[in-house]
This record gives structure tokens, C-alpha cells and sequence, in this order.
């Protein structure tokens, strides 16, 4: 039973964490203008947020949430408020000089961020996001059976975890590739640009999402 249970999670959370959203376009962004290590910090960040999820799922407090108005709109104001932010950011991106391309040998990359602040952008993208929020809270009672142990609901938790990190991290490998990277060179900051127009976006679609 508890093998059909950690197959059908790994099954339908691969298929969660593969759809374009907030945790997407976060990661895409860091690797093409910063670096790999940047995007793998940030895939590490959104692990971590998926940890939070799987704890208050596990401890019943994401019932709580869905039920609660005034909880769920506070989450899901400040996760709508976050992703416009900075969506707003990548919008002031500028094009690099030709000296300053040159110079980069054709892997043009800003200033790298700190791994706190790779972290943290993942960390809040993610935990922040109300709909991962609704699919945790359907994963731990419709998925997985409420007579399941929870040190396996736990199991299942970190498994959901380690599948988003390893995603994620290799989309940081693909985005980052110094061949994907030289060919953009000369649009990099549209692309930066157009990540920020999504990330608003999908910033404007959660704050005016309801509650189902």
C-alpha cells in the first residue's frame, strides 16, 4: 500500500513541479543572468519552501488555512505582492555594453547574488505561493491515506522535496549552459525583461484568484 502511495505522490508532484509557474520563471531568471550556482541555490530555496508546506499539511494547519478567509488572503496577498516585486526588478533590466560582453568571453552574466539572497528569492517564491499551498493540502488528504503513519507521510514530504530540488536544479544546469547563454548574449535583458512581465503577471493572477 505505502509503495502505491510513494509512487502515485513521485508521479503526480513530477508532473506539479514540471508546470511553468512562479518557481519556473525564479529559476530560468537566476540562471540565464546570474550563474548556475545561482539557480541551483535558488532550486534549493524552493526545497526548502516545499519543507514548510509539508509540515503544516502534516500538523493539519493547511486545513486550517484553506478554511480560514483571512489566512489564505493574507498568504495570498503577500505572495501576489512578492512576485510583482520582483517582477518589477527584472523589468529595469539594461543591456550590457559590447566592451562588457566582450570581456565576459560571450558568457555575459550580472553580478552574481549572494546564496542567501538565491535562497531566500527561492524560499519566499515558493512557500508563498497559495496554490502550492491547495495542492499539498490535496496531496496529504486525498493522495495519501490519513491512516498513514506519519513518519511515511513524512517520508513522502521529503520525497516531494528532493524531486522539486533535483528539477529545478537541473534546469539551473540546462539554463546556465555556457552554449544556451552565448547565444543569447545579445537579448539577454529582453528575455529578463519578459520574465518580469510574467512574474507580474502570474503576481496580478494570485491576488485576484478565490478560494476554492
Amino acid at each position: 500500500m505505502f509503495l502505491t502511495q510513494f509512487l502515485t505522490v513521485a508521479i503526480v508532484h513530477l508532473f506539479a513541479v514540471m508546470s511553468p509557474g512562479p518557481d519556473f520563471a525564479v529559476v530560468t531568471k537566476n540562471s540565464l543572468v546570474h550563474s548556475r550556482k545561482t539557480g541551483i541555490y535558488t532550486s534549493l530555496g524552493i526545497a526548502l519552501g516545499i519543507l514548510v508546506h509539508v509540515a503544516y499539511s502534516l500538523l493539519g494547519i493547511g486545513l486550517i488555512i484553506s478554511q480560514s478567509v483571512v489566512l489564505f488572503s493574507i498568504i495570498k496577498y503577500l505572495g501576489a505582492g512578492y512576485l510583482i516585486y520582483i517582477g518589477y526588478l527584472s523589468l529595469r533590466a539594461n543591456p550590457q555594453s559590447s566592451l562588457e560582453t566582450a570581456s565576459t568571453s560571450m558568457l555575459p552574466e550580472k553580478k552574481d547574488i549572494s546564496n542567501w539572497s538565491a535562497v531566500k528569492t527561492g524560499f519566499l517564491t515558493n512557500v508563498l505561493n497559495q496554490k502550492a499551498t491547495m495542492f499539498f493540502l490535496a496531496l496529504f488528504t486525498q493522495i495519501i491515506d490519513p491512516v498513514t503513519p506519519k513518519l511515511i507521510q513524512l517520508f513522502f514530504g521529503l520525497e516531494t522535496m528532493v524531486i522539486t530540488f533535483v528539477w529545478f536544479a537541473f534546469l539551473s544546469t540546462v539554463f546556465s549552459n555556457s552554449l544556451i547563454k552565448s547565444k543569447i548574449a545579445k537579448v539577454q535583458h529582453h528575455i529578463e525583461r519578459v520574465t518580469g512581465i510574467v512574474l507580474i503577471v502570474l503576481g496580478i493572477k494570485v491576488a485576484l484568484a478565490s478560494q476554492k
